[in-house]
């Protein structure tokens, strides 16, 4: 199956794929549940994995066909994509810049994606306030360097423009092939949701395919209603450079925010349970940002009936694992709950 322009595109091959699609009978069994399986997008090897590697290839194929000598990326201190992003640079003979949302901080202790930035060689930049606001801090500091001769590249915030989006279409039918081995032929994907980019390829992917797969987005920050939106916009954008003639509207676009929790980066009482939940019953360890907060969704909906023991439930491992270790403290500090 061909997804239009896409094998046209430019890529910088980083991953190493397809990521394995494993049972997880520990989970399914405490969960007095569905079928629950794992496509384990933490795997995909480069720099410690997880989900924005398949979006770096894409981005980054762009960047060096612009013969860029410098990648400018913005986000929160535990940043997978930054980790990445730094990690990448080092990896292509490029410099990276971090816009990181915090203060500068000399008695911060350098724990998880931190560590890592500063161990690839990236240059850090602090900036206070919302992470979120770093992309437009990320544009100013491209123009610096562009004043000074370099030839920067702006990453997308989160990976999630629609190069980063197109990443996620073979994710799509990868799955198409694995649930096949696996004898299911109907199931449902459960994935944590940022910044809508993986879930923007993955329902572009699944309409070309014309795969039976419900993707269900777990919204790990935003409002459900802005989650909708925007993945629906990224569909369409992404479906335009690739001259796919597809859309998904956004009624379309399934999406809960019941368990995001206090906030962004943020382990609520859920979440932090859910993560306990997935290490002593199936082994099976989760990063606090994003897969707590999406496996608490899921074992939420199966409390509720919205999955059955006659139904199967892909969830999406979306990585980041590095910033598990940047919230030792809290979690040894924490009750252990819904074990």
């Amino acid at each position: 199956m061909t997804f239009g322009r896409l094998a046209a595109l430019p890529r910088a091959r980083l991953a190493i794929l397809p990521t394995p699609l494993e049972e997880a009978p520990g989970l399914s069994a405490a969960l007095g549940g569905p079928r629950i399986l794992v496509k384990r997008e933490d795997l995909t090897g480069f720099a410690l994995g997880g989900s924005k590697v398949r979006k770096l290839e894409m981005i980054l194929g762009d960047a060096q066909a612009q013969h860029a000598d410098t990648l400018v990326v913005s986000g929160d201190l535990q940043s997978n994509l930054c980790r990445l992003v730094a990690a990448a640079a080092a990896s292509l003979g490029m410099h990276a810049v971090l816009v990181l949302g915090g203060e500068a901080d000399e008695s911060r202790e350098v724990q998880g994606n931190l560590l890592l930035d500063g161990l690839a060689g990236a240059e850090i930049r602090y900036f206070t306030g919302d992470f979120r606001e770093g992309h437009a801090r990320s544009l100013a500091v491209a123009e610096e360097l562009r004043r000074v001769g370099r030839r920067p590249y702006v990453v997308p915030l989160g990976g999630s423009g629609p190069l980063g989006a197109s990443g996620y279409l073979e994710a799509a039918s990868e799955l198409q092939s694995q649930l096949a081995a696996a004898g299911v032929d109907d199931a449902s994907l459960i994935v944590p949701v940022g910044s809508c980019g993986t879930m923007a390829g993955l329902l572009l992917g699944r309409r070309v395919l014309d795969l039976r797969l419900r993707v269900i987005g777990m919204s790990v920050s935003r409002p459900a209603q802005y989650v909708r939106d925007r993945v629906a916009a990224l569909v369409s954008e992404t479906a335009a450079l690739l001259a796919l003639d597809l859309a998904v509207p956004a009624d379309e676009v399934i999406v809960h925010d019941e368990w995001i929790g206090p906030g962004f980066g943020i382990l609520g009482d859920e979440g932090r349970d859910a993560l306990h939940f997935a290490a002593r019953r199936g082994g099976l360890f989760l990063d606090p940002v994003y897969n707590a907060k999406a496996f608490a969704g899921l074992c939420g909906l199966v409390r509720r009936g919205t999955f059955t023991a006659r139904d199967t439930v892909v969830f999406m491992h979306s990585g980041g694992m590095p910033a598990l270790f940047a919230y030792a403290k809290e979690l040894a500090a924490a009750p252990v709950g819904g074990d």
